[in-house]
This record gives C-alpha cells, structure tokens and sequence, in this order.
C-alpha cells in the first residue's frame, strides 16, 4: 500500500526523495508529500493526487531545502484523497513531521486525549497522532530520539514510520508489521518501504523486523531496540540492477513484466529441475515432506494457491487453498499439516496473519514468496523463492507464473521417486513456449473484437479453473470491466442466466480428457445462447471448431499448460484495458502490497 522514501546525507535530498517517491507510486498514489529538515527549519509540501502534481507544486521554488528528508506516496485509507490528508503530517508547532503506513488502531482515544490536552488537528487520518504525541513528549523533556519511541510505544496496530524534527540531523524509523528497508551508500543513508526507491543509489540493505528502531545520522545508522539497546544487523547486497525497475521501451510496466516471463521462468526453474536424471530439487526445501497442506493466499495469489492445492491432490497429498483472511480467524483442524504462506511481496498483511497463527498453533509453515528478506520469508520455517525479479505493476503478472511454476517444484520435491519426465522436459521448454505466445499471439484482436461487451465471462475445469479465474481478475482490476471466472461445469447452475450475446465466454481448454470434453460441453450452452465464445486452447480437443476467435497454446504437459493459457488471457486484459484507456499500471482503489487487513 503506502510508499515511503528517507534519506540523510546527499547534497540533492528533495531530487532524491521525489526520485524514490516516483519508484514507490506503484504501492500508493492518492497523493504525495516530502518534508525537509535541517538548519532549524522544516518544508513541508504534499499534494493530492499523483507524483506529477506534487512536482508540479514544487517545480522552480526557492529555499526549499534541507540536509534530511522523507517522503510518502499515500494510499487511502483513513480519510478521502486531500491535500490534508496526504503526509507528512505536523505537530501544532510545524517543527515535527512524520510519515506513516498501516493503521494505528487506537488513533481515536489517542487523538480524544491529545485534544483534550488542547492539540489540534488539520486531518481526517490516523497518522497525524503521531507527531503530536512526539511534540507531547519534547515539551515533557525529552531528547528526540526518546520522544519518538514513547511516542511508538503508544500506538497499537501496524506501522511503518519515519519522523524528522526542525532542530535534529536525524531521521527516526520505527517498524510493526508494515515493511522498512534500509539502502546504506557509502556517505549516504536511505530509508524505504521498497528497495526501487533507493536501488539507483546503492545494493547495500538492511531489512528492519518487528519492533526494531532505527536512527539515520550523517555521520552513520543505528538499529535498536524499545530501550534504546543496539541491535546487530546484517547487511544484504540487492542481485538485480535499477533498471530492471524502469519500463524499458515498454508503453507500461504490465506489458513489460508480461514480456519478462520467459526469463522469470528461466529464474525459477534454475538449478532446481535435472532433465538428465527426470528429477527437481529444491535445495531451500531441503528433504520436505508433506502429508497435509494448508495453502493460505489473497488476490492472485489466492488463485496459485488454488491451483497448487489441486497440483498436491493430484500427487496424492491433501491440500486446501484458504482465503488467508478467514484462515487467520478460523483456522481449520492442523494436526499434521503443513501451512504454506503464497505472497508475491511477502508483507501481505492477511497471510501474514494466517502463517503467524500456524506458527502459534504448531504447524511447520513454507513461505512461497517473491522477496528476499521480506517479513513472510524472514517468520516461516522455511522459505521457497519464485525469483522473479522486481513486479511494479499493480496486477501481478509474471509473479503468478512464477508461483504457478514454484508449486509444480513444490508438488514434485514433496513425492520422491515421482520422477515424472514428461513435466521436467516441460518446464525446461515453458520459458520457450511462452515466448512463443509472445511472438505470435492475436490477443489484441481478440479484444478490439469485444471491447463493447457488456461483461466477460472466463470458465474453466481442473488446473484450468484457477486461470479462469485469475482471467477474470485480471480483467477486472485493470480495465474495470465486469468480470467473473467459473468453474465450467457451474454455469447451469445459475451464472447461465446472465450470459447474452454480448457476453463473450473465454473457455480455457487443453488437452483431450474428460475435463476438456466437458468444458466442449459447457461450450455448447453458451453458443446456443448466442454468447461468443474465444477458445484458449492447444488444439487437441477440436474446441476451436465451436468458437468464434480462438488464442493458441503450444502442446505441452497437462500441468503446464495452464501456465500458458494464463498468458493469454494477461494479454486480453491488457489490450483491453489499453484500448479503453484505463490507468493499467495504478488501477483505481488499488495498491500492489496489502499491508493492512
């Protein structure tokens, strides 16, 4: 959700800060703020709306300096999109300024306690206790540094914060289940929610964990306790380079990390699959062994989590996928089972919840996850990496195949002996086979074909249920068009009332089994419906005789199939969404990492 960027120790902060905050509008861009301090001064400037206004605002004006500097790209939650809502936020004095993500949940008896006390406030949110409280704290005698963390030790709720005074060289962190990073350079210091915001800058990091401090000086960095007490940390070096965070040519970061599958793929798969020997081992797993498997996802990650659980069944595993956000207040009996956290960032805050009450009840937990250090990664007992590379994009796209992809690794590490050739030659060609649909997809026809339809349906069976799915999200998210996936076979039994002529009906069918004969079937209500129907498919079972527009899949195994299909429908959606000239990149009312519940 929200972005923050802080840096101490560079002669250019206010281009450095709104560099990082333009890294950063992927997790928030209902408005934008900087404050810059130092000298006995504090600039503040923010604006609703995105990046561009706030530099807008800025552009040519004169003094506006400082030796330290945050800044926060905002992602509503408390309070409407406004200038007086966007951070940082100031104390009565204007000389403390903070910026925060999460929720602080008892803001409302901190603020009635603070007006009492004759504060004021300018805002509807929940942050703007926060530099109060410090204010409240100084005028109590404290030193700034102490203030800030009397001031932390009184908010109940998720957080990541960072604060600046007028009068002090130093930026204050603090961090309670809302991700902050440290970048270290070699005069410099940084701060963020995300590495991009600093990765031009430097590859040195230090991720912070729960209930950490941190203090940024010119002259160097601390990480401490409540108390005040040091905390030893390790320093990390970042392996992928800036510009794998820009478009690189591409109209939009969703096209481009569409395009960037086949190497993805290739990240994942690395080092883990033996065509030789027909064998996948996954080192980070070590000698696995699943009898029962929870899999605890939200969004897209969900519909992975969906798809794995079917890839374990198959293997004769039982397996659940679970909505993260009722598996956390109601968890299922676990006994033996094992709980695997499905998250692309890794901080998201419902299957953050839902592994942290695994854990408690006894259960082993895997985090399947795109980032390293990340929270997830850090508490689970295991950690499987999908290597994907940085996703800026809001939808996710080649996250989710690597995820599909990392579960087919999961499902064949946990069955020793399996052995199955066939799907390790097949995830060798994957990265291939998808640079094939790539080059040779007619999606963007298939799009302009519907681009007046009235909603889209996406329906599918077996492995191929998830993708529909995941379809339809898709198209939801980004083109904000109305669309549901099914299961196939649940059309008649209600959703068939809806489908019209102008609903098209994307049947995602591959192979020549059962499943694919009687998606054909499902196929043919529709038609008789007059609904358009667009065959994703690799031709085996003849669909395409029954559609008007067809999307093709190269022939492969019957796992990885649905891997391909998926991009397919990615393109749809995206062709779809540009020609209605739709925010692909920030869709509306949404964020790329979910750190509240």
């Amino acid at each position: 959700m929200c972005g923050i960027i802080g840096c101490v120790g560079r002669d250019d902060t206010l281009d450095t800060l709104i560099h990082g905050l333009s890294k950063l509008e992927y997790r928030g861009y209902d408005s934008a703020g900087i404050a810059l301090a130092g000298n006995g001064a504090l600039h503040i400037r923010k604006r609703a709306g995105e990046l561009d206004r706030l530099r807008e605002s800025i552009d040519g004006e004169d003094g506006l300096s400082g030796t330290i500097g945050i800044g926060h790209t905002r992602w509503s939650t408390h309070g409407p999109p406004t200038d007086h809502n966007a951070h940082p936020h100031a104390d009565c004095t204007g000389t403390v300024a903070v910026v925060h993500n999460g929720i602080i949940e008892n803001y409302q008896a901190l603020k009635d306690e603070l007006e009492a006390a004759g504060h004021t406030f300018e805002s509807d949110t929940d942050t703007e206790v926060v530099p109060h409280l410090v204010e409240a704290e100084l005028a109590a005698g404290a030193a700034p540094g102490e203030a800030f963390r009397a001031a932390i030790d009184r908010l109940d709720g998720s957080f990541a914060i960072s604060c600046v005074l007028d009068d002090s060289d130093s930026v204050f962190v603090a961090r309670n289940d809302s991700p902050l990073v440290l970048g270290l350079g070699d005069d410099e210091t940084y701060l963020a929610s995300d590495v991009p915001a600093f990765r031009a800058f430097t590859d040195q990091v230090v991720y912070l964990a729960d209930g950490e401090f941190a203090e940024l000086r010119p002259d160097g960095w601390r990480v401490i306790d409540a108390s005040g007490e040091p905390i030893e940390k390790s320093v990390e070096t970042i392996q992928w380079d800036a510009e794998d965070t820009g478009k690189s040519g591409y109209d939009h970061f969703m096209l481009k990390e569409i395009h960037e599958q086949p190497r993805a793929l290739r990240q994942c798969l690395r080092g883990r699959v033996s065509e030789l020997d027909g064998d996948v081992t996954v080192p980070e797993l070590g000698d696995i062994e699943l009898e029962r498997v929870h899999l605890v996802a939200a969004g897209t990650s969900y519909h992975a989590a969906v798809y794995g659980a079917q890839l374990l069944c198959d293997a004769g595993i039982s397996a659940q996928a679970h909505y993260a956000h009722e598996y956390a207040i109601s968890p299922p009996p676990i006994e033996n089972a094992t709980v695997v956290g499905v998250s692309q960032s890794g901080e998201t805050a419902d299957t953050l919840a839902a592994t942290r009450e695994a854990r408690r009840l006894g259960a082993e937990t895997l985090a399947l996850t795109n980032t390293v250090g990340s929270t997830m990664a850090r508490e689970c007992d295991k950690a499987f990496y999908i290597r994907s590379g940085p996703e800026i994009g809001v939808a996710a796209t080649k996250t989710f195949a690597g995820q599909q992809t990392a579960l087919n690794l999961l499902a064949e590490a946990a069955t020793p002996g399996a052995g199955d050739r066939d799907l390790v030659s097949a995830l060798r060609d994957l990265p291939g086979n998808v640079q094939e649909i790539l080059d040779e997809s007619t999606a963007e026809s298939v799009a302009e074909a519907y681009i007046d339809a009235d909603s889209y349906f996406f329906i599918g069976r077996g492995l191929n249920f998830p993708v529909s799915l995941e379809g339809a999200l898709k198209m939801k998210e980004i083109s904000y068009e109305h669309a549901e996936g099914f299961a196939a076979g649940e059309l008649k039994h209600g959703p068939l009332a809806l489908v019209t002529a102008n609903t098209p009906v994307f049947a995602t069918v591959t192979g020549d089994g059962e499943y694919a004969r009687k998606t054909i079937g499902n196929v043919k209500e529709v038609e008789a419906r007059d609904a358009p129907v667009v065959a994703v498919t690799d031709g085996r079972s003849n669909v395409g005789r029954y559609a008007d527009h067809v999307l093709d899949v190269p022939q492969t195994h019957p796992r990885v199939a649905a891997i391909l299909a998926n991009v397919q429908l990615q393109l749809v959606s995206y062709y779809t969404a540009a020609m209605l000239g739709r925010s692909i990149d920030k869709p509306r009312n949404l964020a790329k990492s979910v750190t509240v519940e």
